[in-house]
Formats: C-alpha cells, structure tokens, sequence
C-alpha cells in the first residue's frame, strides 16, 4: 500500500538502480520519477527502486505501438541503415545504360538501383517497430556520415599521391562525391522523412492492421520525393543531360525502387515480425 495513493492499492515493481543508470544511458525514459507516487494511475503502475526511489512506467503509454531504443536490435539497424546509404553514394557516381531496348530508347539508371532500395526497407523496419523520432534519429545519423565521408574523400584528393597515374582515376570515382552527396542528402533527407511519416501516419489509423499498406504506401510517396529531388541534382554528374533521358531515368528510377520493396515485402514483414516478438518494450496498438 502506498501512503500517497489514498488507501487505494498500487502496484509495485521493484527495479535495481543499476538498470535505471543504464535505461538513462541507452536512451530509455523510464527513470525514477516521485510524481508518480503522488498522482499513479492504472495506466502509471508505481515502480520502485531497491532503495525506495520510484519510476514511472510513463513511457509504456508514451510509446504504446512503439519500442524504445535501447536494444541491440535497433543499433544493428542504424548500422546497417547507415552502411547502404553510404555504398549507395558511391555505387552512384556511375551511369548506367540497358540497352537501346526498343529503338533508341535505354533503360537508365545509376549504379546504386540494387543497393539503394534497400535503404527504404529498414527505414520502414526503424518506422514500424520505433517511430517517427527514432527513425529520423537514424536519418540524421546517415546523415552525418554522409558528410563525413565527403569530407574524407576530399582530404584524400587533395593529398599528394604516390601514383599520379593511380590519382587521375580517384578523383574520377571519389571527385563527383560531393556533388553527388548534395543530391543524396537532399533526396535523403526529404525521401526518407516522408517514408517515415507516412508509416507512422498510417499506423496511427490502422494499428497493427494491413502493414502491407503502410510497407508499400510510404515507399511509393517517399521513393518519389527522393527520386525527383536526387535527380534533379544529380542527373549531369552522372552523363544525363536531355530531358528526355532525365524523365526516363526519374520515372525508371520510382517504379524500379517501387517494385524492389514490393519484391522483398515478404522478408521485410519477418524482419518487423521478429524483432517486434524480441523488443521487450514493444506494445502493439490496440
């Protein structure tokens, strides 16, 4: 019985302050906090520490639908998130051409169309399973390496090389980076955050219903958010320079990524699924 809830009964879970320290470490709220022991509520169970201080289960109705982001599971998926955006910068310093198909006509693309879709399905993974706010987190972290690769590749031009030879074909390859990672970040930063928002927006009216919907909804705004921006930038760095190769390589280029999600919408609803059953701090939407 708690002296402060009025002889009404609550219930305490007792939780050692050395899980508390590393809840606040990893980014879990749920630390003490004694205005729960004045004003708890069904919703608000008391949670008490092994030397009396008590914390709030707050977050559990903060994030109902939601895990919070101190597991394992979603730094795995930062990283991996993180890694395929910056090879896909790199794989897309190339232009590439299938065909003449019919006529004169060619498919064409850039050197990330296998890679870079990838990035939408665990943006969708981050966004179903954590959030808006952690997977703009993710966003910002992709973000910050996308610079920060820039910047190395910058440093390692203008260093003095061993093979002049060897120099000529670097700056090729690592020279267009840069205006290339303008596109990127741009069509990024844009794509991504709508895919997310999307996401969430649509689970906040289906709950956990038609996740199919969400998964390929999100991917057809957001992948042509990204397209559009990328290649408005991006296009004569990469030898696109009439219209007619632009609208093709932007249309192309929407309903490929389009279809890639589609496609692997099978692994991506296992990998929801299972991390999901292993988050401890998920709670479907009811």
């Amino acid at each position: 019985m708690n002296p402060h809830s009025g002889g009404a009964a609550v219930d305490f879970v007792a939780i050692p302050c050395a899980e508390i320290a590393v809840r606040a470490a990893t980014g879990d709220d749920r630390t003490c906090n004694l205005a729960d022991t004045v004003n708890p509520s069904p919703a608000r169970p008391l949670r008490q520490c092994l030397d009396n201080r008590v914390t709030s289960t707050q977050t559990e109705t903060e994030h109902r639908g939601f895990a919070t982001t101190g597991s394992v599971y979603y730094a795995t998926l930062v990283a991996v998130f993180t890694g395929l955006v910056l090879i896909s910068n790199v794989t897309a310093t190339k232009g590439v051409a299938f065909g003449p198909i019919i006529g004169d006509w060619s498919l064409i693309l850039d050197g990330a169309f296998i890679c870079f879709p990838l990035t939408y399905v665990i943006g969708d993974v981050l966004s179903e399973v954590y959030g808006f706010k952690a997977a703009r987190r993710a966003i910002f972290i992709g973000f910050a390496m996308e610079v920060l690769a820039a910047l190395m590749f910058w440093l390692a031009i203008k260093m003095p090389p061993l093979d002049a030879g060897y120099q000529a074909h670097f700056e090729v390859v690592l020279g267009l980076f840069p205006r290339l990672l303008l596109a990127g970040l741009a069509g990024f930063i844009v794509g991504q955050t709508v895919n997310a928002w999307v996401v969430v927006r649509i689970k906040e009216r289906t709950k956990e219903k038609h996740l199919w919907a969400r998964l390929i909804g999100s991917t057809i705004v957001g992948e042509f958010a990204d397209t559009v921006v990328f290649c408005s930038i991006a296009a004569g760095a990469i030898g696109i320079t009439t219209v007619g190769g632009f609208v093709t390589y932007v249309a192309i280029g929407w309903i490929y990524k389009t279809a890639v999600e589609v496609i692997v919408l099978p692994v991506t609803y296992r990998v929801i699924a299972f991390i999901k059953r292993r988050e401890p701090t998920y709670q479907p939407v009811v």
